[in-house]
C-alpha cells in the first residue's frame, strides 16, 4: 500500500466531520442500501498499521488513565500506545500536566508505570532534572555543554484534559480541545453526574487480534443474538437507537425485557434468570437459581429489577433514588474514536480500551471499572492488573466477546477474505473506518 503524506488531512480540519450523522436517532433501515465493504487488510497489513502509527495515533485524543490515578500532587501515570509514551503528572499547583516521556539530553524515558510522591522528573541515565511543570532545573556537569540555556530545554508537552473521571491525552498540539472532540457526548451524559464515579480497578492483557477487531466488538449489537444467548433473554436488541456525531457515537439498549426476537415472548421467570446470570451483581444476586421476586399488582419485572438495584446500591452507601427505572435499566454505550467505548447506566460505568500491539495481529485490551460514590468521596488509587489472556476474566458477557477475537483475526488472514461486509446496524464500525480514512488521507477502498 502506497499513500503519499500530502494526502493527509490534519485532525483539526473541519472536514473531519463532514458526511456524518447530525446526532438524530437512527433506527430506520433502508432496504435498498448496499452493504458497506471495508478491505480486510486494514486489520492485518503491517504497512497499514505503520500508517496508523504515523498519522492517527499521535493526533487523536485517547483515554490514558482515570482521575483516581493522578488525583494528588506528585501522582503520575505513564500512558503508552505503540512507540509513544506520555507522562501524565499532577503538579504541585493541582493542575494536570502531560509530557512526552523523553529526556531532552539523550531521549531516555523519565518514568515507567505509575506512582505517587513525585517531586521532580529526573532522568536515570545522566541526571538531567525537571520540575513537575516541565522546566529544566538541573544539568550535572553543565559547564561541559558550554553556554547551555536551561529555558531552552523544557520537556516537550502533550495535551491533557479530564472529563468526568477520565483523563485523555493527545500528542498533537494543533488538535481541537477535548470538549470539541467529544462533540455531543458530554451533554448526552449530563444526567449521569459522571464526576461521582470513582475508578476502582483496571484489568487488561494482550489479545491475539488487531486493535480494531477488539474495538469493533463493542461498536454493534448485531452479534448479541448469536454470541450472547443468555443476554438475549433480557435485552431489547432490536429497538436499539444509534447516534453518530463524528469522532463519537452511541447506542442504547433496554434491559429487563425479552428480546423482540422471541415472537411468543418469554415469561418473567425466564427474563429474571437471564438477568441474574448476566448482571445479577447489580442486585447483589449471584445464584442463577434465585427465585423470582414477587411482582406487585400494577408493576412490571423491569421495575422490580430497578428497585432491587437501588436497594443493593443503598446497602453499599450509594443513593440511586433520583434515577427512575429507565435510567437504571437502559444502557448507554458510547464510542470515542479511535479506541475507547464506555458503558453507562445510573449505577454502573466501565470503559473498554483497545491499543495496538507489537504487530497487526496483537492488541492490548483493558477495561476500567468504576463505582458511583457519594459526592465528596475521597479518591483512592485503583488496582491495576495486567494478566495473560487465558487468565483475563472480564465478566460473563465480556468473556464471550473476548473469546472470539483470535478466531476473527485468523479468519481475516484467509486469502478469500478480501473484505469485511458491514450492515446499517454496524454503522459505528463504519464510522471508525471513515474517521481512519480522514486521518490517514486514504479512500474507502484503500
Amino acid at each position: 500500500m502506497t499513500v503519499s503524506r500530502e494526502q493527509h488531512a490534519p485532525p483539526s480540519d473541519p472536514r473531519l466531520h463532514e458526511g456524518v450523522d447530525d446526532g438524530t436517532a437512527i433506527g430506520v433501515v433502508d432496504p435498498g442500501a448496499e452493504p458497506v465493504r471495508v478491505p480486510a487488510s486494514r486489520y492485518t497489513d503491517p504497512a497499514f498499521a505503520a500508517l496508523e502509527l504515523a498519522r492517527m495515533w499521535p493526533r487523536t485524543w485517547q483515554l490514558a488513565c482515570c482521575v483516581d490515578h493522578v488525583a494528588e500532587p506528585g501522582d503520575w501515570f505513564e500512558y503508552r500506545v505503540g512507540p509513544y509514551s506520555v507522562l501524565v503528572v499532577r503538579a504541585e499547583d493541582g493542575e494536570l500536566r502531560a509530557f512526552q516521556n523523553s529526556c531532552r539530553h539523550r531521549g531516555n524515558v523519565l518514568c515507567t508505570g505509575a506512582g505517587t510522591g513525585l517531586t521532580e522528573l529526573r532522568c536515570g541515565y545522566h541526571g538531567w532534572t525537571w520540575d513537575l511543570g516541565g522546566q529544566l532545573r538541573k544539568v550535572p556537569g553543565r559547564k561541559g555543554f558550554g553556554h547551555l540555556r536551561m529555558s531552552e530545554f523544557p520537556l516537550h508537552p502533550a495535551r491533557v484534559a479530564a472529563w468526568g473521571p477520565f483523563v485523555f491525552v493527545n500528542l498533537d498540539p494543533e488538535a481541537p480541545d477535548l470538549a470539541s472532540y467529544l462533540e455531543g457526548v458530554p451533554a448526552d451524559t449530563e444526567w449521569a453526574r459522571l464526576d461521582e464515579f470513582r475508578c476502582v480497578a483496571s484489568l487488561g492483557g494482550e489479545v491475539a487480534a488487531n486493535w480494531k477487531t477488539v474495538a469493533d466488538g463493542f461498536s454493534e449489537t448485531y452479534h448479541v443474538q448469536t454470541l450472547h444467548p443468555e443476554l438475549l433473554h433480557n435485552i431489547d436488541d432490536v429497538h436499539a437507537p444509534q447516534r453518530l456525531w463524528g469522532h463519537t457515537g452511541k447506542s442504547e439498549q433496554v434491559y429487563g425485557v425479552a428480546s423482540p426476537r422471541f415472537k411468543d415472548g418469554l415469561t418473567d421467570a425466564q427474563v429474571w434468570e437471564s438477568f441474574v446470570v448476566t448482571q445479577g451483581g447489580r442486585m447483589g444476586v449471584s445464584d442463577p437459581a434465585a427465585p423470582l421476586p414477587e411482582i406487585p399488582a400494577g408493576s412490571t419485572l423491569q421495575e422490580v429489577l430497578a428497585e432491587a438495584i437501588r436497594a443493593h446500591a443503598a446497602r453499599g452507601g450509594t443513593d440511586l433514588s433520583e434515577f427512575d427505572t429507565d435510567r437504571i435499566m437502559r444502557l448507554h454505550q458510547y464510542n470515542v474514536f479511535p479506541n475507547c467505548s464506555f458503558l453507562l447506566t445510573a449505577d454502573t460505568l466501565s470503559a473498554l480500551v483497545a491499543r495496538p500491539g507489537a504487530d497487526p495481529d496483537t492488541a492490548e485490551m483493558i477495561i476500567f471499572a468504576f463505582r458511583r460514590a457519594a459526592p465528596g468521596t475521597a479518591y483512592r488509587r485503583p488496582v491495576d492488573s495486567r494478566v495473560a489472556f487465558e487468565k483475563l476474566d472480564l465478566g460473563y458477557v465480556l468473556n464471550q466477546d473476548a473469546a472470539v477475537l483470535a478466531g476473527i483475526q485468523r479468519g481475516l488472514h484467509q486469502p478469500g477474505t478480501t473484505d469485511i461486509v458491514l450492515s446499517q446496524e454496524e454503522k459505528r464500525v463504519i464510522n471508525t473506518h471513515r474517521n481512519l480514512e480522514r486521518y490517514l488521507g486514504i479512500g474507502p477502498r484503500d
